[in-house]
């Protein structure tokens, strides 16, 4: 991953307003997407995504992911508007260790009597700028024949 794109996603997980999403596979190849609140990029690049609960669909398909090499995809939406998509290989899981201990500490104090089953670590592979005004001159470009015929009718729209 380049400096730029981890730049713009340690930026994007900074701003407390930005929601955070993994979205791992399930046994049938069915998408699981939830929120992940703790969401952070490593000193090496890598997002790190802590798990609480041991019994989770998201914590299995991590799982799943490690042993069959299965993609996540990690969503982030900033207050902006701006939302960058990463998808990546699940690179490793802690569940013991002085990191674990204190990603543990941290979950411990904001959330009171609460577990911490894993941290688990992906390894970015791609980033999409998937904002609605990049996506917008991407297809565009690609498609400047393709017109809504309201497009040609509608002048203008007045916004509030």
């Amino acid at each position: 991953m380049s400096e730029d794109l981890r730049n713009a996603i340690g930026s994007l997980l900074k701003e407390p307003a930005t929601v955070a999403s993994i979205a791992t596979l399930d046994e049938n190849g069915a998408p699981h997407s939830v929120p992940s609140p703790f969401l952070r990029l490593d000193a090496d690049g890598r997002l790190v995504h802590l798990e609480l609960l041991e019994t989770s669909a998201t914590h299995r398909n991590l799982l799943r992911s490690i042993w069959f090499e299965r993609p996540v995809s990690v969503t982030l939406a900033g207050s902006d508007n701006r939302v960058l998509v990463t998808t990546g290989r699940t690179y490793k899981a802690l569940v013991s260790g002085p990191l674990f201990s204190e990603y543990y500490r941290e979950v411990r104090a904001r959330l009171g009597d609460a577990d911490l089953a894993a941290v688990w670590l992906i390894e970015p592979e791609q980033i999409r700028d998937e904002t609605y005004a990049v996506r917008k001159e991407r297809e565009e470009a690609l498609h400047p024949f393709h017109l809504h015929l309201d497009r040609l009718a509608v002048r203008h729209v007045d916004t509030p």
